[in-house]
């Protein structure tokens, strides 16, 4: 009785007096996270070509952050950082292949959605999986006992899901289909959809329980796409919907490459980068096969876009939809050609910045369809999430609630952010960097030393990078002038060096 009192005192605070007098029961809320999607994959976002006119309007009727960093730009160590709050310096939950260090059960039960579950919520997770919740040999079997409904995979999804037999309870094999079918499973609380929970696989059917709708939910939603792992198999079966056969093959001239593509020169030494290692779908040197990867990753937004259409209608048709926030992001961008260079990790805008909305209905008139500037990132999402539920922030958390800048009260927020990637397979260097509004500093380490290992601790110590690159992003938004050996930027790079060494230290803590 006492938690619910505080709950609900927390709620009078949060929402706006209208819904005060409508209601103060804890608000619904779904986490919609895209695989690899850039910030300028969206049409207002000013992608020349793909149509998303239902995640625009999610924007312009919620907050947009058009200054949004994912601190470590790769699959696994991102989603960890979501899991966790916290920077993969602190966490160190890299891949597990390379760090061994899976999400203890202790930092899992402190995920928003556990401590949304705690507080009374039904939660569910859907889709792709990337964090290893405990160590093997029953790695991920907290997490689905303790998700009261828990339909995923670890690693990547493909294109068609029914070739996974975890999936196979599906009436449609197309990724993003697929897991609407199970959204609405999950929403639904008649027997509208026996049949997913009749037919489910032994190996998830444990893990699969019917919405309490006397409860809220909290839902997190994790495509595989638009990720190149997933895109290899769309259209190639004429059971697929058109649009994932031919939409966009009427525009292909308008689909943009970078300045100079395909000839543009890697500026990184070979101590550092080595083309030839990158993983076979990262290589983007051919214009043709790239420019279909192109249409293909622009149909998937397309198809992310519709989902999110249908999800707020369903919710409309729910009753649901004046109470459920929707948050959306990706787990970080991807390089198509920038720099010489495809993949990730790499710390450049292009994989580190995303789009991220989030979406209330609560919110006031005043407060829709702001874009804002601030420097935010991926772990803060978690904390924003308790804060719009009325639940406390856990102190483990190194990311920041961003509700105060939303509702545009006083707060003392970051003026700059640190990056890294500590994935060195894949011929991946070590890197680190601080980017603020005006500028960036990166430094890498040698990937031939590194290979394999799993390094968080190296550079605390002053460990010496082989490379450095500073940008002036004011002047150079797309980092094409290396000012590290300018004498006349001598100060500025001393500065960006000590406040990354600084913070290589803060995040370890």
């Amino acid at each position: 009785m006492k938690n619910t009192l505080i709950v609900m005192l927390v709620l009078l605070l949060v929402w706006p007096p209208k819904a005060q007098a409508e209601r103060v029961s804890p608000p619904n809320i779904i986490f919609v996270k895209t695989d690899d999607q850039r910030l300028d994959s969206l049409s207002m976002t000013g992608h020349p070509v793909t149509q998303t006119p239902h995640i625009d309007r999610l924007a312009a009727e919620g907050v947009f952050f058009s200054q949004a960093v994912i601190t470590s730009p790769i699959c696994g160590p991102s989603r960890a950082n979501f899991f966790t709050g916290q920077w993969e310096r602190k966490n160190r939950n890299g891949f597990h292949h390379v760090s061994k260090n899976p999400i203890p059960r202790t930092v899992f039960d402190q995920s928003w959605q556990m401590r949304l579950k705690a507080a009374g919520y039904f939660n569910g997770y859907i889709g792709k999986h990337h964090a290893q919740i405990g160590p093997k040999p029953e790695a991920n079997r907290y997490m689905k006992e303790n998700i009261d409904f828990c339909y995923m995979r670890p690693g990547h999804l493909g294109f068609d899901l029914m070739k996974h037999r975890a999936f196979q309870n599906l009436a449609q094999s197309t990724q993003i289909e697929g897991l609407y079918e199970a959204t609405e499973a999950f929403m639904r609380t008649d027997d509208g959809q026996a049949y997913f929970f009749d037919n489910a696989h032994q190996s998830v059917a444990d893990f699969l329980h019917r919405r309490d709708a006397s409860r809220p939910f909290s839902l997190s939603i994790n495509f595989n796409l638009p990720h190149a792992a997933s895109i290899g198999g769309m259209g190639v079966d004429p059971s697929h919907p058109e649009i994932y056969r031919t939409l966009y093959n009427d525009q292909r001239e308008a689909f943009a490459f970078p300045q100079g593509y395909p000839n543009i020169d890697v500026q990184l030494p070979p101590e550092v980068f080595a083309h030839n290692d990158l993983e076979r779908y990262y290589h983007v040197d051919k214009p043709k096969k790239l420019l279909n990867k192109k249409i293909k990753m622009a149909r998937a937004v397309t198809g992310i876009d519709r989902f999110v259409g249908r999800l707020r209608e369903q919710l409309e048709a729910m009753g649901v939809a004046d109470n459920t926030i929707i948050v959306f992001a990706s787990d970080h961008g991807l390089l198509l050609g920038e720099h010489g260079l495809g993949g990730k990790t790499f710390l450049y805008e292009e994989t580190l910045r995303i789009p991220l909305i989030v979406y209330s209905p609560r919110f006031e008139e005043q407060t829709r369809g702001q874009v804002l500037e601030h420097l935010v990132v991926g772990q803060d999402v978690p904390a924003t999430i308790l804060e719009l539920c009325g639940q406390a922030v856990p102190d483990t958390y190194q990311g920041q609630s961003m509700l105060p800048l939303i509702q545009g009260r006083p707060v003392c927020w970051r003026q700059d952010v640190f990056c890294e990637n500590l994935f060195t397979d894949q011929n991946y260097p070590r890197m680190e960097a601080v980017r603020s509004k005006d500028w960036k500093y990166i430094r890498y380490f040698s990937r031939s030393d590194d290979r394999k290992r799993y390094l968080p601790d190296a550079s605390i110590n002053g460990e010496a990078p082989v490379f450095e690159e500073l940008f002036h992003l004011a002047d150079d938004p797309k980092e094409q002038m290396n000012l590290a050996g300018d004498p006349a930027h001598a100060d500025t790079l001393e500065q960006h060096r000590q406040r990354c060494q600084a913070l290589v230290t803060q995040m370890s803590k």
